[in-house]
């Protein structure tokens, strides 16, 4: 069962590599399919690595043009809502 907020993510940042500059579109697409497979896979994340990938998101959206870094965001905020559906800490 996809996780859905995951889905969400991984499409929006699939967008924003298809509009960002080239120096960040590798980094996009690599989050995009890392998202895309923890979205399909049996065991979903834990708190450590949607920490790990929000902080990415967030590094990500501070180098991109403003297009792309309101992309970034609603991605951010895609996993965010994820992770707090998320049992532990």
């Amino acid at each position: 069962m996809p996780r859905e907020e995951l889905v969400h993510a991984a499409e929006e940042l699939k967008h924003a590599s298809a509009d960002a500059s080239s120096d960040v579109t590798e980094q996009l697409e690599s989050q995009a399919e890392t998202l895309s497979d923890l979205a399909e896979a049996d065991h979903g994340p834990d708190h450590g690595r949607l920490d790990r990938i929000m902080h990415s998101l967030s590094e990500l959206e501070s180098d991109a043009d403003d297009e792309t870094a309101e992309r970034i965001q609603s991605a951010y905020d895609h996993v965010k809502a994820h992770r707090e559906t998320v049992s532990g800490v």
